[in-house]
């Protein structure tokens, strides 16, 4: 059982690295999803950045010990995204990419809500244009 619950721990993590990565593009469609984005957005960077324990490492760890595994040695990017989804040398460059994803996303998002704020009916009649 426990094996099983790493392996869904395992998903969950790369689950919300990618809403991490991609999750400001919801907000084109949910503006308000915005909030819960930089929450997380934020959360990623902080545990990137600072002597931060990532929940989501911390729950793998203890289900996989309680397989008589050892910790992941340097924590769940270097285990299973370093030098296996791309170069450990790039990861510079990909941490500038996704920062540059993030911020496209937002300036997106902006420009989406203020379009549709600009075209919402004012006291119940449409604008023309």
């Amino acid at each position: 059982m426990a094996g099983t619950l790493a392996h869904a721990t395992v998903a969950l993590h790369f689950l919300a690295l990618l809403y991490i990565g991609l999750g400001g593009f919801l907000a084109w469609r949910w503006p308000k999803s915005i909030f819960v984005h930089v929450f997380f957005a934020a959360w990623g960077v902080a545990v990137n950045v600072l002597p931060l324990n990532c929940p989501l490492t911390e729950l793998e760890n203890y289900f996989r010990n309680q397989q008589g595994l050892s910790d992941l040695p340097s924590g769940f990017n270097a285990y299973y995204i370093y030098g296996h989804l791309f170069p450990a040398e790039y990861t510079p460059v990909v941490g500038i990419l996704g920062l540059i994803v993030v911020i496209v996303s937002y300036v997106g998002a902006y420009v989406h809500y203020r379009h549709r704020r600009d075209e919402a009916p004012r006291d119940g009649v449409p604008i023309a244009g």
